[in-house]
């Protein structure tokens, strides 16, 4: 099975309207466990620990098959991958920063950032960028 094959079959499973359940056994952590217990107990974030962890458990597989369908994507097409700068001001459009808009602004902080940092992210642009404001200020 390849990946695209992967991708859908996962896909396909995670749109299956089925109520069907399966036991499992799972070896967790116990601070986890507990952890878990506590939250849905006192911070209401799920009915059950059960609904708690299937509930994780989805998200992360529909995030890493959004995240591989990407990859192959812009393996396949390397030109269409947005620059580190492009997603800092798409970041701070959505977050509604200061900083949406400014291109030249974010531009340099990305070049600073990322020639220091190789592995950074958006976030770290727009950090850098907005300390940068405030050393100028």
């Amino acid at each position: 099975m390849n990946t695209a094959q992967a991708i859908d079959e996962i896909n396909r499973l995670l749109d299956d309207p089925s109520e069907e359940t399966v036991n499992t056994s799972m070896r967790l952590p116990a601070c986890l466990r507990d952890a878990a217990a506590l939250a849905v107990d006192h911070l209401d974030v799920a009915a059950s620990t059960t609904a708690l962890t299937t509930t994780a458990l989805r998200r992360t597989l529909e995030t890493a098959v959004m995240e591989a369908a990407l990859r192959a994507h812009y393996r396949k097409h390397p030109g269409v991958r947005p620059s580190l700068a492009e997603v800092a001001l798409a970041l701070a459009a959505q977050q509604g920063s200061p900083l949406a808009g400014k291109t030249r602004a974010v531009q340099k902080a990305a070049n600073e950032v990322s020639a220091r940092y190789p592995h950074a992210d958006a976030f770290d642009v727009l950090l850098w960028a907005e300390a940068r404001q405030l050393t100028v200020a």
